[in-house]
């Protein structure tokens, strides 16, 4: 698997396997075949209540740990010094780890939930800096992080975040996110990256699957690597988590890229969730 160096050293294969909604039974016997496959990115978060399926995962794999990239996240209500370092520790003990290798931000604070959203973020930001220090983690990054929240981080940050995961898909890549991020050396990780299934109708990616003799899936998860982002696809079929890592013995053309980043929005397609942080520069 394909490593990428991150600004802090540390390198994070390109394609991970992503867990949400990944739970219980079904969550370790998901995670044991991805590992079985050749996965060796997992991608979980505290909110998704499946850490403790994640590590069981891991184990039924009889894979060592230190061959197994760990994602998983700080959910936004639990934001603030403290909060963060508690919440780590309670991820840690679900997981049954050592050490994670990537904590993130999962949701920035904002106007709405916080008086001062900028400090929640400086300070969670800042008990994550020290466990980093501490060894607990290897890599700190964030999530859903705009512009302007990463702006502000900037002001108090004394590690820069290694990665921003944001949704990243055709018809919805967030371009001049995606190319700030990489101006600050940023990493970008796509979630969401085969839009929900609306990439599943687009003809113009069954036209290009069908030259290439591959699966939308497998065109669209190729377009996101060659932009450099990192791809974390979820599934529970055993069928489509390996066809979802093999998508390397092909490559789009410089047309085709061109053509997959022009098509209209899919996805959330600007109508944000409700737990979509407002976007603020107060």
């Amino acid at each position: 698997m394909k490593q990428i160096p991150l600004n802090d050293g540390n390198q994070i294969p390109l394609v991970g396997f992503g867990t949400y909604k990944c739970t219980e039974q079904e969550g370790i016997a998901s995670v044991s075949t991805a590992l079985s496959k050749g996965y060796r990115l997992l991608d979980t978060a505290a909110i998704y209540g499946n850490e403790e399926a994640v590590g069981k995962g891991i184990k039924a794999s009889g894979i060592d740990r230190k061959d197994i990239y760990i994602t998983t996240k700080l959910w936004r209500e639990n934001l603030g010094y403290q909060s963060a370092k508690d919440q780590f520790n309670k991820s840690l003990q679900r997981l049954n780890v050592d050490y994670i290798d990537l904590y993130l931000i999962h949701w920035p604070a904002n106007a709405k939930n916080y008086d001062n959203w900028q400090h929640a973020n400086a300070e969670s930001w800042r008990a994550m800096e020290e466990l980093q220090a501490e060894g607990k983690i290897k890599s700190i990054g964030v999530s859903n992080f705009f512009q302007e929240h990463l702006e502000a981080l900037f002001k108090t940050a004394k590690v820069i975040p290694a990665v921003n995961q944001i949704e990243f898909h055709p018809g919805y890549w967030q371009k001049e996110l995606t190319e700030y991020c990489q101006s600050k050396n940023i990493t970008v990780e796509s979630w969401s990256p085969l839009a929900r299934g609306k990439v599943f109708d687009n003809q113009l990616l069954k036209d290009i699957a069908k030259a290439h003799q591959k699966s939308v899936s497998q065109i669209c998860l190729r377009w996101i690597t060659q932009h450099n982002v990192i791809i974390i696809p979820k599934s529970n079929s055993p069928e489509r988590i390996e066809e979802n890592i093999n998508i390397f013995d092909f490559e789009l053309s410089e047309d085709e890229m061109k053509q997959i980043n022009n098509l209209p929005k899919m996805g959330f397609s600007g109508e944000l969730p409700n737990h979509w942080p407002d976007r603020v520069s107060q």
